[in-house]
């Protein structure tokens, strides 16, 4: 009984007169009702597979050979008028971006609606009550209102449950969902999830789950493949993958994952990056080995066959039997932080917005409330809670982007609440912010060395020359090479843009640096390679630092305070470790159980329960 099977041959990219394999020796079988997860970094492939059953391929992409078989009708060669009527009724996609996928000139119920009318639901008021039904499948209140809505209107999270809803409109026997929870809040993460298992369970419906959150995939999956550049690197039933690794890579994303609870370890960072397409041709064993903490001589000799270590369970290693040796780095020590005079002071802070109709003003709303806290020297303070919080908007009156409404902010012995011009020269003297999109944060224009002196050059400092060393003994410091410098954005890779990022901020020596939510959707081994770099930046230049993000294993791995933020209020506070450890507010303990366990033996436990019970 089996929704999806077979396997693709290869899918191929065709540069010049020749083609580069992207997909290579690729197969897998999906039955029906069960959780199939595609994990691995960006570039392994993942979405690739997204798009082969779609057969939506970037231009120049094409399936060389072999078959993809949905309830056997091979998707690759099916007539493109056939499949158009199987996309979005019997195959169905949830996608990563809820607002790009979403018409922004049409409302939610004019979306949802015209979904209906291309599943042949003709009449109109059938369909708006069908609709108040999908709305409400998801958990959405007030449906009549949310259908006369745009998406701009809805937070992500709201935007990304409509989506669900449409999906499961027809009820389909396939569903891919694409990265359907990157970059949300935890506890809306959990939500997303639930989601999803709960509909899938009604329907029947057969899950393509894509992701790069190992924890996340454990607690959802039934089923793991794990990718590396286009070719399967392990695959089986995820409580054998996750609790008994098979090949090297799939441990060491494991171990590159902060935790939430027990005792702090290092995280492993694996060296460089994934081998783009050009590299692929030249690589003659395992792809994997350049990277790789258990590579031997015999692994460039010849890919590696993908072979069974036990029933089931598959890995593409020939020395899978010493993958669980890889072992974890240990826990950075424990940074001494100056108790004395604190170098940021922050007292009764709030900030208001006056919202407007047309000319007039049609109300106010408080985004923060009387915040308080103090940063010291060396000190990484965290500040954590559900967007919309007020963490960001504290963290822009700290900056000076935004005047505070009321309270006082003292940076370095001086009062800066008045947004003076010398109170903002003051601020940009002191504190540096690293902003979350480095996509948007950083001119497409500008080469990467004038981008990092952005500083130096509007005050006038340095030659050209001078510049341009100091950009790459900056670069070198943060792990990017020379010729980093010579580039643009757009040709560095998404950790490397936030690398820039952060160089541009340590340009001008700050004492504080404000990190907004830096490692919000990388990949597990970009984002273990960041935080290891802050810590050693730390050391080594002494700065503080406000980090403020949605993930709380991350926080813990690196803060030694933390501040929870809701509804614009800081409601607990305390040292990270005592505060995550026993939580005293509600709230700080909802956010703590919406995290995925380390060790997801408990969810397995309770979800075999389960399908036992039914």
């Amino acid at each position: 009984d089996f929704c999806l099977s077979r396997g693709l041959g290869d899918v191929y990219k065709r540069q010049g007169d020749s083609s580069v394999p992207v997909i290579r020796d690729l197969n897998f079988s999906l039955p029906a009702g069960r959780i199939l997860g595609l994990v691995g970094e960006s570039g392994a492939g993942k979405s690739m597979i997204g798009r082969a059953i779609a057969q939506l391929f970037p231009p120049g992409f094409a399936v060389s050979h072999g078959e993809l078989l949905f309830d056997g009708q091979d998707l690759v060669r099916m007539p493109a008028d056939t499949r158009r009527d199987l996309l979005g009724s019997e195959i169905a996609f949830v996608p990563q971006e809820p607002l790009s996928a979403l018409n922004p000139v049409l409302t939610i119920g004019q979306q949802i609606d015209e979904h209906l009318r291309r599943l042949q639901i003709d009449d109109r008021r059938a369909r708006r009550e069908r609709a108040l039904a999908m709305l409400d499948a998801v958990h959405l209140n007030h449906g009549a209102e949310l259908l006369t809505k745009y998406p701009h209107q809805l937070s992500g999270g709201m935007c990304q449950r409509v989506l669900i809803a449409m999906a499961f409109a027809s009820r389909p026997k396939l569903l891919v969902a694409d990265e359907p929870t990157t970059a949300l809040d935890v506890t809306i993460q959990a939500r997303i999830v639930e989601l999803i298992a709960e509909m899938q369970q009604n329907a029947r419906t057969s899950v393509v789950f894509i992701t790069h959150d190992l924890r996340l995939a454990a607690q959802i999956c039934d089923d793991i493949l794990v990718l590396y550049a286009g070719r399967p690197a392990e695959y089986g039933p995820a409580r054998r993958v996750f609790s008994d690794p098979a090949h090297p890579y799939t441990r060491c994303l494991q171990l590159a994952n902060p935790t939430i609870s027990g005792p702090r370890r290092g995280l492993y960072a694996l060296p460089e990056r994934m081998p783009g397409l050009s590299a692929l041709r030249n690589i003659d064993g395992c792809l994997f080995a350049p990277r790789c903490p258990r590579k031997a001589d015999d692994c460039t000799r010849a890919p590696p066959p993908f072979i069974a270590v036990e029933k089931g369970h598959l890995a593409a290693c020939i020395y899978s039997a010493t993958t669980i040796e890889i072992a974890a780095p240990p826990a950075a020590p424990h940074e001494d932080t100056d108790a004395g005079t604190p170098l940021l002071t922050v007292e009764g802070l709030s900030k208001t917005f006056v919202t407007h109709r047309g000319l007039f003003a049609k109300g106010a709303f408080a985004a923060v409330k009387n915040v308080a806290f103090a940063l010291h020297e060396n000190e990484f303070v965290g500040i954590v809670g559900e967007s919309g919080s007020g963490k960001s908007t504290v963290a822009r009156m700290l900056c000076g982007i935004e005047t505070p409404s009321a309270g006082k902010v003292m940076i370095a012995g001086r009062d800066v609440s008045d947004g003076s011009a010398a109170s903002r020269a003051h601020q940009r003297a002191h504190v540096q912010m690293v902003f979350q999109d480095p996509q948007s944060a950083l001119n497409p224009r500008r080469r990467v060395a004038s981008i990092v002196t952005q500083a130096l050059e509007a005050a006038g400092e340095g030659t050209h020359a001078e510049r341009l060393a100091r950009a790459e003994a900056l670069l070198s410091e943060i792990g990017l090479p020379p010729e980093a410098a010579t580039r643009f954005p757009a040709q560095l890779s998404g950790g490397q843009r936030q690398r820039v990022n952060i160089a541009r901020a340590l340009c001008a020596t700050p004492r504080i640096l404000i990190a907004d939510e830096i490692v919000s959707g990388l990949d597990a081994s970009v984002q273990a390679q960041l935080l290891n770099l802050l810590l050693r930046l730390r050391r080594q230049r002494g700065f503080a630092m406000l980090f403020i993000s949605h993930d709380l294993s991350v926080v813990r791995c690196l803060c030694d305070r933390v501040l929870v933020m809701y509804r614009g209020e800081v409601v607990e506070s305390g040292p990270t470790n005592a505060v995550f450890a026993a939580p005293s507010h509600p709230y700080t303990r909802t956010l703590l159980a919406a995290v995925p366990p380390d060790d997801p033996t408990t969810v397995w436990a309770l979800r075999a329960a389960e399908v036992a019970s039914a």
